[in-house]
């Protein structure tokens, strides 16, 4: 254990922080910095230069027009684009149209949403990642459930949708509403 550089530990010196690139702007040494949100090379003499650049550069995927498909709203083509969320498909007449396919987004597997009769219910995630299943109509229908919906209405109170719960003794139906009671073993 004697046998160890200290150097090698120390916090001013670690050998990821260097860079060993010249600053474009001013001249100056160029060095790994970290903020909240992740890191980043920046120049050393930082309040004289504010020079930054990402770790990693991100290539700029252009817009690749998908032959033969058509946008349900407008009738343009879909094209596959990269944006802010990752890698989307989405219409090529964008300003104009907001479509964007959701990934094993279908039509025929869709289940109609119970209380507004208008959309479907699609899989969301929230803010913390977990998972839930509400309305596509979503600011003029706010139904949701925590787990995933079965198209089945329920024979106690009639209510359009079961929901399907894994539990310790195995899966089972239940209906969605809290005043209904209704469970059923798969």
């Amino acid at each position: 254990m004697s046998k160890i550089d200290d150097q090698l530990f120390s916090a001013h010196e670690h050998a990821l922080e260097k860079e060993y690139e010249l600053c474009p702007k001013c001249g100056s040494e160029l060095s790994v910095r970290h903020s909240k949100h992740g890191g980043f090379i920046g120049c050393n003499n930082y309040p004289v230069c504010d020079y930054t650049r990402p770790l990693v550069q991100h290539e700029n995927l252009e817009a690749q027009v998908i032959e033969g498909s058509v946008c349900p709203e407008c009738g343009h083509e879909l094209a596959v684009k990269s944006g802010r969320f990752g890698i989307f498909i989405g219409c090529t007449n964008y300003p104009a149209c907001h479509h964007i396919e959701k990934p094993g987004q279908d039509e025929a597997q869709a289940i109609a949403c119970p209380v507004c009769n208008k959309g479907h219910m699609e899989q969301r995630t929230s803010r913390f990642g977990k998972s839930f299943y509400a309305c596509n109509t979503y600011p003029k229908c706010k139904f949701l459930v925590n787990y995933p919906p079965v198209a089945e209405s329920c024979p106690d109170c009639g209510f359009g949708i079961l929901v399907e719960r894994n539990t310790v003794s195995g899966k089972r139906l239940e209906c969605p509403q809290k005043s209904c009671k209704f469970k059923r073993k798969l």
